[in-house]
């Protein structure tokens, strides 16, 4: 720094103001010093800048599985946001392995990042809830819910699963299927939600409740085994819906294996849009959200939570911001692959 103001012919309090974006810095002062900063390729110390700003300009994010498409446009969502504010965001992948999200938790924490982005692998995880029960910084989940100290202090944006999975299989009764099935990942908020849109769904025509689910993990292997239960239970399911896109994967190998006909011997419904959804022939009906949105919304929580904070008599930042919770929509678009049930025709 002593070098860059010597170049620039400047006190190196010129060179501060000018590198922390100082406003009461003349246009020729601020071209002086970045001709320096560039001819001798000077870099801050990041370090220490944070050090006495007591703040890192990063934020944290554990994804539960990153090789899920939709994790990966959550993560880029929310990246895009941070970055427009000056901030760098760290990633982290737990595996849907809930010791990890702890794991990874602490690790940020150690790494003093300003917040944290949190869409976990499990919902009921003993570590994870003391972890954040206790956590400093301010918190928003995505698309989780937790129970007790931990639940209340963060933030969350939410998709409502329920309302989308109710028109998917509202649709399919309306067709005239009454055995459908609907294939569930881990118990967490996403999967309990398609569950009572389902239920919903039944109740509102007063029909009786010939729906079978079949919970497990959010993965292809699941999706396939449940598809072979649904298919070969002694009443089987003219329709099933898939909670996931990782459950469609596996769910069409056991289909295709079988020889049956999307659209025609059965009927499918996936939850969230990729390309397979679109591309298949037929192309699937699906429950569609806006998945960077959800990442971008969790970002801009956490930005409003770090823009409120003050420091306590120790010298720590706080937050002044009461928790926020945002509600995002779902839609299902129909598609060719419901059709009325084949026993009906």
């Amino acid at each position: 720094m002593r070098e860059v103001a010597d170049l620039a012919g400047v006190a190196m309090s010129s060179v501060s103001r000018v590198l922390s974006g100082h406003p009461d810095v003349s246009p020729a002062m601020r071209q002086r010093v970045m001709a320096a900063v560039e001819s001798l390729g000077y870099q801050p110390d990041m370090l220490a800048q944070s050090l006495r700003r007591k703040e890192t300009r990063s934020v944290g994010f554990v994804v539960s599985d990153i090789s899920n498409p939709l994790q990966s446009q959550i993560a880029l969502g929310a990246e895009t946001a941070l970055r427009a504010k000056g901030y760098s965001m760290l990633l982290t992948n737990s595996e849907n392995d809930p010791a990890l999200d702890s794991a990874h938790i602490r690790l940020f924490q150690q790494r003093r990042v300003d917040g944290l982005l949190l869409s976990l692998a499990a919902e009921d995880d003993p570590q994870t809830f003391s972890l954040l029960s206790s956590a400093a910084t301010p918190i928003v989940l995505i698309d989780r819910e937790l129970r007790g100290e931990a639940g209340r202090r963060a933030s969350s944006v939410l998709s409502d699963h329920r309302t989308g999975m109710r028109d998917a299989v509202g649709h399919l009764l309306d067709l005239g299927h009454r055995r459908v099935g609907l294939i569930l990942g881990q118990p967490m908020r996403f999967s309990r939600e398609r569950l009572e849109g389902l239920k919903d769904a039944y109740a509102a025509r007063g029909l009786q409740p010939l729906y079978t689910v079949v919970e497990g993990q959010l993965e292809p292997r699941h999706g396939r085994a449940a598809t072979q239960a649904l298919l070969d239970a002694a009443e089987p399911a003219t329709a099933i819906v898939a909670g996931g896109n990782q459950l469609l994967n596996g769910a069409l190998a056991e289909i295709q294996q079988r020889g049956l006909r999307v659209g025609a011997d059965l009927s499918l419904v996936s939850c969230d849009e990729i390309s397979l959804t679109q591309l298949y022939q037929p192309p699937i009906a699906v429950v569609r959200r806006d998945t960077r949105a959800l990442g971008r919304h969790a970002a801009e929580l956490l930005l409003s939570q770090l823009e409120a904070q003050e420091e306590d008599d120790q010298g720590r930042k706080r937050t002044t911001r009461e928790p926020e919770v945002v509600l995002l929509p779902t839609e299902f678009v129909a598609r060719p692959s419901c059709a009325p049930p084949a026993d009906a025709a």
